[in-house]
């Protein structure tokens, strides 16, 4: 037999949670003249619409029982299912026990996952786990080289189609149906271990998997030559996987990395907040009393890096918030949701993606994030890291004054999501200066006193912003070096992790400045 040699289908077993479809398909098989097995509701749908049906019962001559957690599961099934039909055995036993071959089989499982967004009622959840369901798909997933197996109402059409001009399916299509349905049995299986490893508290689990339904095709990865798709996993939050897209070009793999970093950043603020983002990294952050005037602030932190960049704001976008943003070239816009009069705005700019997530994500949920290594991954729970103003150790003679303590924690905001190494300059709850992802922290300060003397120039004004911030360090100074360079910016004072075998002297130069510094004891590494 050819890849390209169709087998003819005479008997089919539809059995589906998912209705869709499913009489389109149906009439298909009876134009085919094809036999028809069903179960339950399925088969009352059918025969609601004239569809002549078997019971599944009147074939293994076994009722439903247990509330249909038995239908199924019976050797006249799974024989019909897994019996090749190139050995005599096997034929031989199908004959002895009264057993007829299945041909084409239409499943897909119990929704646990749409139940599991719904209720997290424990015994609910349970009844929701499909068992006869992926036993049929896998056993009929196995056997694709005789049959053929539909686990996604999306592929009926194509099925239906091959049963239209060729009476059946050939084998490179029973290949790839094969594939979906093994790959749809793992995510289901993903998604309930997920759920009952936290049920039991179990973070990281001694076994286990990660699953995720392509959402999107991409046209190329971080360059050119390099393949990517986008990916949504069981994990419900918000974000830029489950954000719509209300107009513009599609999304790049870069577009949506860096999209995802600006949208977690303004999720830690409160006030009216908007960050632009370039390469993964915040270029300019502010919080005002209106978006309008948050927009204005973070531009001007680094007007020159934001061209091109990727807007988040933790608001609805608003007309006048919309026509600031599009008075420059940018890549994306992120927003919980936007007026009537932002979107038309945002009409007149059609390359410019919008994306609306309908909500700001919990900034205190605890998802597990991944990153891939040869040959494995690396599990890590989110950042959730939060600091209040109790938090915070003072270890100078200075005492900060109640403007510094908030401009520091608005640092240690922003700071938390910048590349480490990681310097952060704040003022008047903006960013002045940004120091990102070098190997030496002296070398991170003294690119975000660089900066910001540049931005100084670029916007004509007199002084650098950094004389009279304050600075947050994404972790502690391992010398006085660093953090003598900002006292000599203007910086006047500094909030950082603590804990380097020098942190009498980092304290000695800061009380030698006359500055205010406060520990942490949290450290906000971003790799």
């Amino acid at each position: 037999m050819t890849v390209n040699e169709p087998i003819s289908i005479r008997r089919a077993l539809l059995s589906v949670s998912d209705k869709t479809g499913l009489i389109e398909l149906a009439k298909t098989l009876v134009a085919a003249k094809i036999e028809i097995l069903s179960t339950g509701g399925t088969a009352s749908l059918l025969r609601d619409a004239c569809i002549k049906v078997i019971d599944v019962a009147d074939i293994t001559g076994f009722p439903e029982i247990m509330g249909g957690r038995i239908k199924t599961l019976h050797p006249k099934i799974h024989g019909g299912l897994l019996a090749r039909r190139d050995l005599a055995d096997h034929l031989s036993a199908m004959t002895q026990h009264g057993i007829d071959a299945i041909d084409l089989l239409v499943v897909n499982l119990y929704p646990f996952e749409d139940t599991l967004v719904q209720t997290d009622d424990y015994s609910k959840l349970v009844e929701k786990i499909d068992i006869g369901g992926p036993a049929m798909l896998r056993a009929a997933a196995k056997n694709h080289d005789f049959l053929t197996v539909l686990c996604d109402p999306s592929d009926y059409g194509s099925v239906a189609n091959s049963i239209r001009t060729n009476g059946g399916t050939n084998l490179a299509q029973r290949q790839q149906l094969a594939a979906k349905c093994f790959a749809r049995t793992a995510a289901y299986d993903s998604a309930i271990s997920s759920w009952m490893a936290t049920k039991l508290s179990q973070k990281f689990p001694s076994i286990t998997s990660t699953a995720g339904s392509k959402i999107l095709d991409l046209r190329y990865g971080e360059n050119p030559h390099q393949q990517a798709a986008l990916y949504k996993c069981g994990q419900v939050r918000a974000g830029v996987a489950t954000a719509k897209q209300i107009q513009g070009k599609p999304l790049s793999y870069n577009n949506i990395n860096d999209t995802d970093a600006a949208f977690e950043l303004v999720t830690e603020f409160d006030q009216p907040t908007i960050a632009i983002i370039k390469h993964a990294n915040p270029c300019g952050v502010a919080s005002a009393r209106s978006l309008y005037n948050a927009w204005q602030d973070a531009l001007a932190a680094d007007p020159v890096s934001a061209f091109g960049g990727v807007v988040a704001m933790n608001r609805p976008l608003d007309s006048e918030t919309a026509t600031a943003v599009t008075s420059i070239f940018t890549e994306v816009v992120i927003a919980p949701d936007a007026s009537e009069d932002a979107k038309a705005i945002m009409r007149a700019k059609p390359g410019l993606r919008l994306l609306l997530t309908g909500e700001m994500p919990d900034r205190t949920t605890s998802a597990i994030k991944i990153k891939s290594v040869a040959g494995g991954f690396l599990a890590q729970s989110r950042d959730t890291g939060l600091i209040s103003v109790d938090d915070l150790e003072l270890v100078t003679k200075r005492k900060p004054s109640s403007t510094e303590i908030a401009s520091m924690l608005f640092a240690w905001k922003v700071a938390k999501h910048v590349k480490s190494n990681a310097i952060v300059f704040v003022k008047d709850a903006a960013t002045a200066g940004i120091g990102a992802g070098q190997m030496s922290r002296v070398d991170a300060a003294q690119i975000a006193i660089h900066k910001a003397s540049n931005i100084a120039s670029i916007n004509g004004w007199g002084q650098s912003r950094t004389i009279g911030a304050v600075v947050a360090s994404d972790a502690f100074f391992p010398f006085a070096d660093g953090l003598e360079a900002l006292i000599a910016a203007g910086a006047t004072a500094v909030i950082q992790p603590g804990g380097s075998v020098k942190d009498n002297e980092v304290i000695a130069a800061a009380n030698a400045a006359g500055i205010a510094m406060v520990f942490t004891g949290m450290r906000h590494f971003n790799h």
